[in-house]
């Protein structure tokens, strides 16, 4: 199975560089939006981002506590206040704690694009593991494909951690769904956090994942501003 999935994401890839495809460069993929949010009042307008998800974006932190104000959302609107002061910014938050992509999907049009996001963050892969790759990826890409009919900009999330599976592990099913992510990127030429990355790598530097965490798949606020540091870096 390992063997067959190496081939998947290395044809995958051939063909992403083939066609000439990338990731959506951070310095440049907002530039339109961070004009605007530096025009002042009364030319200026309001920014609307939306936050599509499950769980982790939703809130929640030891369930059944939802700390709202200590999720990356909020977040990424407080560092958003400080770096644009003048700018009349909406985050509004459409996740679901427990939900996948696909029941995302269902109310991407009603619950989503009604808001009329300028930015579209998706993070769904924690959730997404019990239907497997084919189902998740058939769901992402209408996500995507939507939204991009509106032209909106589009940032796809990889997974936060979940301490039952092992992040050393490449082949961990949350890797084969952050590396699926990162193609999804790729071949759309959006934006991308690579949430799960961040976290590795605090592991492979000598970090113990559980400070990291509030509950066994849940981060904590220190978990929470790594993720806003990295949205943070489409925005400067």
């Amino acid at each position: 199975m390992k063997f067959r999935y190496l081939i998947f994401t290395f044809l995958f890839c051939v063909a992403a560089e083939l066609h000439g495809q990338e990731i959506a460069p951070k310095a440049t993929y907002l530039g339109k939006i961070k004009a605007e949010m530096l025009v002042e009042w009364p030319k200026n307008r309001t920014i609307n981002l939306v936050f599509h998800g499950h769980s982790v974006p939703a809130g929640y932190f030891k369930t059944p506590t939802v700390n709202t104000l200590a999720s990356y959302p909020y977040l990424v609107l407080k560092d958003i206040k400080s770096v644009y002061p003048m700018t009349v910014v909406n985050v509004i938050n459409t996740s679901v704690g427990g939900e996948n992509s696909e029941s995302g999907l269902k109310r991407f049009e009603a619950d989503v694009l009604t808001h009329k996001p300028d930015v579209l963050f998706i993070d769904y892969a924690l959730n997404d593991r019990g239907m497997g790759l084919e189902r998740a990826k058939i769901a992402w890409e209408k996500m995507i494909r939507l939204a991009l009919e509106k032209n909106i900009k589009v940032i796809l999330l990889t997974p936060s951690p979940d301490q039952r599976v092992d992040i050393k592990d490449e082949f961990s099913i949350l890797d084969q769904h952050a590396n699926q992510i990162k193609e999804l990127a790729k071949s759309f030429q959006i934006g991308l956090i690579d949430t799960y990355a961040l976290y590795k790598n605090k592991v492979k530097s000598g970090h113990n994942l559980i400070d990291y965490m509030s509950q066994v798949n849940h981060p904590n606020e220190k978990g929470h501003q790594m993720i806003t540091d990295e949205i943070m870096s489409y925005f400067k």
